[in-house]
């Protein structure tokens, strides 16, 4: 159950306005109270007697009564409070208790014989309620509703336990601030998928990822199309910024404007900064120039830098583990930003979730992350890959490698107790895993054919070289259907001199494969990656595997289930 308190406004009859129009809003459908403050109020839903202004006045009128030099410019307090959607849906009654049990919580209405401000609760969808109060009490004081979102928040979580409902996981006050209702209803109106301050804060991300100089910074911000001001000291000095998107208008025809810090924590000017400083002032790492190369070996350089990555999480202190992961999401925004249509959508999904898992109260040591800000470097630069070939297969790989830190970053938060970024995290992986399913299908397609192809004495020496290296995992890689790609992977690396058994050995034993869902893709990666084979092979010469010479048409995994048992000769 999610509460949102947004900021107070001054036009009661507005707010009642929106929430009892019906022809505007798909999900406004019977907008009706479920609650008030004295239980009694008029509703202009369900009594045709009863008007809007019946209950605006009747809300007002303790402010009112008071002189006009004592009311207060912004009274009205409003908050939605929405069940999640595996929620079973609320009766009335139990939507009503929820309203007397927020206000109650927040201050707006403590009871008790406090005094209390008047409210009420309107229903219009099956999933939420708002309630709208003004901020004067019956005796004319000001109510104590100081911090009133986290008190909301945690009588949501209890309401949740008794209830039987959804538990969400508790905030710590590090995630980006929720877009209001006004911008939701804003974003459908003008057909976005996206509020304005979350596409912002998407692309500021983005702007941000590799970036080593204030100039670039903001010359990726303009290149994106938005519109940009800064904020100068009298000496000239900046000091912060605010971007906002060309359409995104007020009543006033004049653009809508965010600070940095308004769309994330880690989006002010003064913490964009603290990694550039950092990489200044590490040994040896003054900014570098993108790396020479395309996609494809950017894609490679992100995999080994990810995979280093991981062990840094599991083995170093906190300090640097956090940094590290602050940066993993820099990389996922670069390769969101670089991505072929066909795993543009996860990666973007990706990365967008693991926005949330990238910020704790964990100070990160900047500096030490630099091989993955350099690796989000790399990617914006050697521009989009074509999702085929060798770009495609190295995608593929990097996401396999990302998919890892991404888990050992799940992994580090729950040791934690960070339980908002633990599931943020988790979310992310979900999408990686159905973007890498979609980069690696090709690939691991055309390996599977080759494997397929491997004569029967070389195939059975890559059998007898897994059995060796891999002996209590053997059987299981046997059965799934990607052996045929490791057994061309074993054939390439020792065609390029490698001494399988011992590549195997060693890129197995970087970290544990049991909890893998296939264990013979993870290996196809490592060692391709360790023996600085060609991701991509459709189109490789086979002659040196007792193959016919040629490129063939790749048949996917899936389709070798049937010929598992074959695999074990």
């Amino acid at each position: 159950m999610i509460p949102s308190v947004n900021n107070t406004g001054s036009r009661t009859i507005g707010l009642l306005t929106y929430l009892y129009e019906t022809g505007k809003y798909e999900d406004h459908t019977d907008p009706h109270l479920v609650a008030s403050f004295d239980g009694m109020s008029p509703d202009p839903g369900r009594d045709p007697n009863a008007t809007l202004k019946d209950l605006q006045q009747l809300l007002d009128q303790p402010v009112m009564a008071l002189p006009e030099h004592k009311r207060p410019a912004k009274h009205v307090w409003h908050t939605s409070v929405r069940a999640t959607a595996d929620d079973r849906i609320l009766s009335d009654e139990e939507w009503g208790e929820i309203a007397r049990r927020i206000v109650a919580a927040t201050g707006i209405d403590p009871g008790g014989g406090q005094p209390g401000c008047r409210w009420a609760a309107v229903r219009h969808a099956d999933d939420h309620i708002h309630i709208v109060a003004t901020l004067v009490c019956e005796d004319g004081s000001r109510p104590d509703d100081f911090r009133s979102g986290k008190r909301a928040q945690a009588e949501c979580r209890l309401i949740e336990k008794e209830l039987g409902l959804h538990q969400v996981a508790p905030g710590d006050g590090t995630a980006a601030q929720r877009p209001t209702s006004a911008e939701r209803h804003k974003a459908e109106r003008q057909g976005r998928e996206r509020t304005a301050r979350e596409e912002l804060r998407e692309t500021v991300r983005r702007a941000v990822a590799g970036a080593t100089s204030e100039e670039e910074f903001f010359d990726r911000l303009a290149a994106a199309g938005l519109l940009i001001r800064k904020r100068a000291a009298p000496s000239g000095d900046l000091l912060g910024y605010k971007v906002a998107l060309p359409d995104d208008r007020n009543a006033q025809d004049e653009p809508v404007f965010y600070p940095g810090a308004r769309l994330a924590p880690d989006l002010s000017l003064p913490r964009i900064r603290e990694r550039w400083s950092a990489d200044s002032h590490a040994p040896d790492t003054a900014p570098r120039q993108p790396a020479p190369g395309g996609p494809a070996s950017a894609r490679r350089r992100t995999a080994s830098a990810a995979w280093e990555a991981v062990l840094v999480v599991e083995h170093s202190d906190d300090a640097v583990a956090a940094a590290y992961i602050a940066a993993a999401g820099e990389v996922l925004d670069a390769l969101a930003k670089t991505s072929a249509a066909h795993t543009r959508r996860e990666l973007r999904e990706a990365a967008w979730a693991f926005e949330r898992a990238s910020r704790s109260h964990v100070k990160a040591e900047r500096g030490h992350d630099r091989a993955l800000r350099q690796a989000a470097r790399d990617l914006v630069h050697s521009g989009p890959a074509l999702g085929r070939g060798e770009d495609g297969a190295t995608t593929a790989m990097a996401i396999d490698m990302l998919f890892f830190l991404i888990t050992a970053a799940i992994h580090w938060h729950a040791k934690k107790g960070h339980a908002q970024q633990a599931a943020a995290a988790r979310r992310a992986a979900e999408h990686l895993r159905a973007a890498y399913q979609a980069a690696a299908a090709q690939p691991l397609g055309a390996l599977y054919q080759r494997g397929r192809r491997l004569n029967r004495p070389l195939r059975q020496r890559q059998t007898a070289v897994l059995r060796e290296a891999l002996p209590e995992l053997a059987e299981k890689i046997l059965a799934e259907p990607g052996w045929y790609a490791l057994a061309a992977t074993l054939a390439d690396a020792e065609s390029a001199g490698h001494d399988p058994a011992v590549l195997l050995t060693e890129v197995a034993g970087r970290r544990e494969l049991e909890s893998a869902e296939s264990v013979s893709d993870v290996l196809v990666w490592r060692l391709r990656r360790a023996a600085g084979l060609p991701a991509d092979t459709a189109d490789m010469a086979l002659g040196d595997h007792g193959t016919d010479r040629g490129t063939h048409r790749a048949k996917r995994p899936a389709q070798a289930r049937s010929e598992s048992r074959s695999r074990r000769q």
